[in-house]
Parts: C-alpha cells; sequence; structure tokens
C-alpha cells in the first residue's frame, strides 16, 4: 500500500469564510511529511477534520486502505491517528503514567489496577529510549520532558499516524535535536508522521516531503530536497520574502530620554543580578536560552512579579510595581508568548478583544461608549489588516497571526508609553510574521519604548537597536547596532561575556 492516508478534495467553510477548497493531501506510512502555509491557509481546519475536531463539508477520506468518515476524536484515535498539540494538553499534578493512560486506566475488577499502569508506561517510556519516572508527577519535568510524554501517551494508543503540530516552540536547540531524534525513531518503526512548524530550518532537517496550502487551496506537494526554503516561501505567500533584511526605521532619537530602568534587579530563584535602559523609540532586545530569565524579566516590569532587591524607574522616577494594574497605570503594555491562554478571551469576539484593556477609557458615568468603541476597533482592524469577516467574529476562530494582531491592537489602544513583547512571532509564518515585525517597528516610530524578547536572534538582529544577553539570570553582555549577529549572541550565551 502506497498510502496510509489519503485526503481528496477536502471542503469545509465557516460562516462567511471558505477554509478549505478542494484539499487533496497523501502521505505514506513511515514517512515524515511536512504540512506548510501562511496563518489562515487551512493546515488546522485539515488536521481538525482528520482527527475528528470538525466534519468536512465534502471530499472523501481514505485510511488504511479503505474510505472512513471520521466524525468524532474518538474515531480518530481508534483508528490509530494521534495529535501533539503545541499547548500541551495533560494534567501536571498527575503522575507520568497517570497522563500516559489517561482515561484508559487498567482495571482489576473495579479498581485501577497502578501497578500495571506503571509498569506499562515505564516500559513505553523505555522503549522510547527516554529515563523517565512514569510514578513522577508530571511538572517535575521540563516542557521538553513533556513534549516526550505526550508522544508516549499517542504511541500507547497504538498509532499509525502522528501528528505534531509545532512540537519545538518551547523546546532550546539540543532539546529539538532529542525531539528529532524520537522522531526519526517512529519513522523507523513505520509510523508516519505530519510535521507542522513555522521554522523553515526544522522542516529541511526532518522532512522527506512537504505539502503547501495557500489560502484553503492545495498548492502542492514536494520532495524537501528537491524545494529550496525560498521557492517554498513562494509557494506559501505569493511573493518572494527576503528575511535576512534589517527593518526599516523613520524615528530619530534625538533625545536621551529613559523610559524604563532597572538596577541591580534580584527576584528568586531565577534573577540574580538584572540592569537594563530602554529608552524612548528604542527597539531593545532580550536574548538568552530558555530559562536565562527573559521572561521574568518583563514580568517584574510590568508588575507580575515584585523583585526581592533592586530599584524600577519609570520615566526617571522611582516606583514599586506590585500588580499588573500597576504597570498599566504607569502607561505600559504587555504581550505575553502564551498567546492562547494569557493573551485572548477565545469565545469572546475580536471586537471585545481588542477592547478589553481600554473599556475604563470609553465609558462615561459607568456607560459604554459604543460609537468610541466602534471607532477604535474598525480602526485597528483596518490599520494592522486584520482578516477577519466582521469585528463580532470569535476570535478563537482566527489564524495565529491574526490573533497576534488582535492582541497588539487591544494594547496600543490603551495608548501606552511602553510595550514589551514575549515571543511575538512564536507560531506565526514567514509572512504573518514579516508584519508583525513591521508593526513593531512602528511602533517604536511613534516614539514608544520596546522591549523584545525572541528566541530567534535573526529575529533580533532584525529589529533591534540594542540586545541584551541574559545568561543564568545575569545581563551577560550588551551588543549595539550592526554588532547584533547571531554569532555574537552566541558566544555570549556560551562563554557569559563579551
Amino acid at each position: 500500500m502506497e498510502y496510509i492516508l489519503e485526503m481528496k478534495d477536502i471542503q469545509k467553510s465557516f460562516p462567511g469564510v471558505r477554509a478549505l477548497d478542494g484539499i487533496d493531501f497523501r502521505l505514506k506510512p513511515g514517512e515524515i511529511h511536512s504540512l506548510m502555509g501562511e496563518n489562515g491557509a487551512g493546515k488546522s481546519t485539515l488536521i481538525k477534520i482528520l482527527t475528528g475536531v470538525y466534519r468536512k463539508d465534502g471530499g472523501s477520506i481514505i485510511f488504511d486502505g479503505r474510505e472512513v468518515e471520521i466524525n468524532s476524536t474518538i474515531d480518530a484515535q481508534n483508528m490509530g491517528i494521534s495529535t501533539v498539540y503545541q499547548e500541551l494538553n495533560m494534567i501536571p499534578y498527575l503522575s507520568v503514567g497517570e497522563n500516559i493512560f489517561l482515561g484508559r486506566y487498567p482495571k482489576k475488577g473495579n479498581m485501577i489496577d497502578w501497578k500495571k499502569l506503571y509498569k506499562d508506561a515505564g516500559e513505553l517510556l523505555q522503549g522510547m529510549g527516554l529515563h523517565i519516572d512514569a510514578q513522577a508527577i508530571l511538572n517535575t519535568y521540563g516542557t521538553a520532558a513533556q513534549q516526550m510524554i505526550s508522544i508516549a501517551r499517542a504511541i500507547s494508543l497504538n498509532c499509525k499516524i502522528i501528528v505534531l503540530d509545532e512540537p519545538t516552540s518551547s523546546l532550546d536547540t539540543d532539546e529539538v535535536q532529542m525531539l528529532f531524534q524520537l522522531v526519526k525513531e517512529l519513522k523507523e518503526k513505520g509510523i508516519a508522521v505530519i510535521f507542522i512548524s513555522h521554522r523553515l530550518d526544522e522542516i529541511y532537517e526532518i522532512s522527506d516531503r512537504i505539502t503547501v496550502l495557500k489560502d484553503g487551496h492545495y498548492e502542492g506537494t514536494y520532495l524537501a530536497s528537491e524545494l529550496s526554503q525560498k521557492e517554498l516561501i513562494t509557494k506559501m505567500i505569493g511573493r518572494e520574502l527576503e528575511q535576512s533584511e534589517k527593518i526599516e526605521r523613520s524615528y530619530e532619537n534625538s533625545s536621551d530620554e529613559c523610559i524604563i530602568e532597572l538596577d541591580q534587579i534580584i527576584s528568586k530563584p531565577k534573577l540574580k543580578d538584572i540592569s537594563l535602559r530602554i529608552k524612548k523609540g528604542e527597539i531593545v532586545g532580550l536574548a538568552g536560552l530558555l530559562g536565562a530569565g527573559r521572561t521574568e524579566t518583563a514580568q517584574v516590569i510590568f508588575g507580575y512579579t515584585v523583585p526581592d532587591a533592586g530599584t524600577i524607574k519609570v520615566k526617571d522616577a522611582s516606583v514599586i510595581l506590585r500588580t499588573p494594574r500597576d504597570g498599566l497605570q504607569h502607561k505600559m503594555a504587555f504581550c505575553t508568548e502564551n498567546r492562547r491562554e494569557e493573551g485572548i478571551i477565545p469565545n469572546m469576539s475580536v471586537r471585545d478583544n481588542i477592547l478589553l484593556s481600554s473599556l475604563a477609557s470609553i465609558s462615561r458615568h459607568g456607560f459604554l461608549d459604543r460609537a468610541k468603541g466602534e471607532e477604535i476597533v474598525n480602526e485597528y482592524i483596518e490599520r494592522f489588516h486584520i482578516k477577519t469577516p466582521d469585528a463580532g467574529q470569535k476570535i478563537k476562530n482566527l489564524s495565529g497571526g491574526n490573533q497576534q494582531k488582535v492582541i497588539l491592537a487591544r494594547w496600543l489602544a490603551t495608548q501606552p508609553d511602553f510595550i514589551i513583547f514575549d515571543e511575538p512571532t512564536r507560531g506565526i509564518d514567514v509572512g504573518a510574521k514579516k508584519d508583525v515585525e513591521i508593526l513593531i517597528a512602528q511602533i517604536a516610530d511613534m516614539g514608544l519604548g520596546v522591549l523584545l524578547i525572541s528566541s530567534e536572534m535573526s529575529e533580533l538582529a532584525r529589529n533591534c537597536d540594542r540586545v541584551y544577553v541574559l545568561r543564568d539570570g545575569k545581563i551577560a553582555g550588551e551588543i549595539y547596532g550592526a554588532e547584533i549577529r547571531q554569532e555574537n549572541i552566541t558566544k555570549i550565551i556560551a562563554e557569559g561575556k563579551r
């Protein structure tokens, strides 16, 4: 049998949106097949049809040699189709073994057979080459290990196909290689892998074939070895895109007006000595490995965390920030890295998500000025080119890139002086990434101070005026202008100095 899965002429529509229009996708047993496309191209919708979350409007699915209807996630699981999502959907306070067999615990009479559960889980993990204690509580392990455990759960379902949706978005370089080794072992066992990522280098390292979707249409399927990165990007977005270009800036900062200053901040256990300055109209980057203290630094600035020692100044005045409300009152904004859990309110509309932080400013005597609200919403939808049928659309139905633009609009509607971006392009495609980077440059050009946290050194090089490199909770180095290059950042991370 040449294909384990054939999806032919798949159709799917939502109110006001034709999400999939004649999509073809074919998967061979034991291959790693990447699914590529801009946010909104239809990748998630196609995967949700395959895994039973959505029902197709038209077309056919042939699985393991016979035509099937996948009406629920249970149907998909029973067939041997498993998914590991970007946001790990596991229960942190249960044990590793309990998470692996969640909902399928082995029984002895009417009681859970704990001995068999942990024995089976241990053998499964050992068979995958993982040194993980099945009886340990899940949250005692880091993100990479939890990602592996999530894959172990998928394998325990005797899967024939496993879908990996942005599995590397929270992993560092070594952890990515550990994951890739596991994926290659799955391939050797004949398990087909559908791999979704926006990191092009990873796509080419791991993939056998690549299928490209564009605007809900099938663009084509190619051997990874015969398709260059430049050609792939052109097919995805319909135009050539040079990702290494420095983002153009029009703002000329002639003053030395400091908006935010941290002096010898200590916040146990992560931050040991953080001192930095951010000026008006300046984009300052924070680089460092996962766990170096980047997000913790941002949380101290915004008031999520009260530091144990050190001084915070806002426009040269010392302040004490005890809550995010204090940060808002000092005209700060914070675009979190965890867009789905901490950024958007998924069941609320685009309109309500944009206005969420501005309700006080557009209310009079306790009543919302709806006309003013609509004016703000329409302005930002047009200004940021947010792709939505209308402002009343639920934000969860938008692509990741457009959700990020809505969050951006929400914070800019508060008219801040300073804004923090924590991994602003995480999980969005190259076209939307460029759009977000241009918006960040425009925001700085308006005179706002910007703190940009990113795991992608090329992103820092394209966008930042200065970069602080963090290592083990301390500022290990500072780089300016043209010196902001990947090799310089890597050297400071590795050696702890420049």
